[in-house]
């Protein structure tokens, strides 16, 4: 989903900086992916080594309870219909899921993975589910059939004893696994701090002091199984040394085109068809968590561009920036006010 790019050095457990201060870069794979976690070190007595150590302790444990991909995670056991434990991190992310789910208005379901599938399965074999099914779908699966808290009994989640629900958490979780790993730098007394695992939190300076930058790309409309090409960037955005949360989510690079018509990638899982709106791209900053930048970016994606204007301009704590496709093929870009995108 994300499509910005730390603007970064390439020294993985390098000391480098300012005077007084003590870089390192650590690097690995985490969740389908790579990770990245840049921070300042100074005045804080632990090895680069020991900080990698403890970062992917922490992305492990966030694999082997949240993952869709993981087939022996919790989550995949749970949506399998195995009971499973009721971790702290298991519940703490249903909640988070369900506080979306009321904030946007169903416009996130974090249990719509039937509907979200039917659709991708159709895009895969050009055979699109039926009005039929999909209402069927829409009557048996979504956050509407849930209650707010899960029911643990003897430390247990049971699945049967909510219908069997399939949760999909791939709208955030990245932007809370960002969360989780920058609660534990602050912990050591870490300030300057980038993570990026798919998604990004920064805070502070970068290692030639100044705030940390990050490049948005340009959304180039491409239907998928089309090679990517070198669209470029849209920009860079600078954090200005505060600190944020900043994903970007976007259509231009996951649509179908069939009959002559355009299926986007995002389903709206209010009404249970694909998006048909213009706009490409939503990128999103947050004062409050990446987590919260993570699932107001696809809210966007799913709203369209009218309704996710209003969403950012109504919340002081977001700046973003919307880039749209115009009917001559041209892009059009909207920011809000404090949303700086450098050429």
């Amino acid at each position: 989903m994300r499509k910005i790019l730390p603007i970064l050095l390439a020294l993985a457990l390098a000391s480098c900086g300012r005077g007084g201060s003590r870089y390192v870069q650590i690097n690995g794979y985490a969740q389908g992916g790579t990770y990245t976690v840049k921070v300042n070190m100074a005045g804080v007595e632990l090895p680069a080594s020991a900080l990698k150590d403890s970062v992917e302790a922490l992305l492990l444990q966030i694999d082997t309870t949240l993952s869709g991909y993981n087939k022996r995670s919790l989550l995949s056991r749970f949506n399998a219909g195995d009971p499973v434990p009721a971790t702290p991190l298991f519940l703490d992310m249903y909640r988070e899921a369900y506080r979306w789910w009321q904030k946007s208005g169903g416009a996130l379901d974090f249990a719509a993975g039937p509907l979200y599938d039917a659709w991708g399965f159709g895009f895969r074999n050009k055979n699109f589910p039926s009005a039929a099914q999909v209402d069927s779908l829409k009557g048996l699966c979504g956050m509407s059939h849930l209650p707010s808290e899960l029911s643990v009994k003897d430390g247990i989640v049971d699945p049967s004893a909510l219908g069997f629900p399939r949760l999909n958490y791939n709208a955030i979780a990245q932007g809370f696994s960002c969360d989780i790993i920058a609660r534990y730098l602050y912990g050591l007394g870490i300030k300057d701090m980038l993570v990026d695992i798919g998604e990004i939190w920064c805070d502070g300076l970068n290692p030639s002091g100044k705030p940390w930058a990050v490049g948005i790309d340009r959304p180039v409309d491409q239907p998928a199984g089309a090679e990517a090409g070198s669209e470029g960037l849209s920009g860079i955005w600078s954090s200005s040394g505060k600190p944020a949360g900043i994903v970007t989510s976007g259509n231009y690079r996951k649509f179908y085109i069939k009959d002559g018509k355009k299926y986007a990638h995002t389903i709206d899982p209010r009404s249970g068809y694909p998006v048909q709106h213009n706009l490409l791209s939503a990128t999103v900053v947050s004062a409050q968590s990446a987590a919260t930048a993570d699932a107001v970016a696809t809210w966007c994606m799913v709203v369209g561009l009218e309704e996710a204007q209003k969403l950012l301009l109504e919340d002081p704590s977001l700046e973003g920036c919307l880039i749209t496709a115009l009917p001559d093929g041209t892009l059009s870009e909207w920011t809000t006010p404090g949303f700086t995108l450098q050429q």
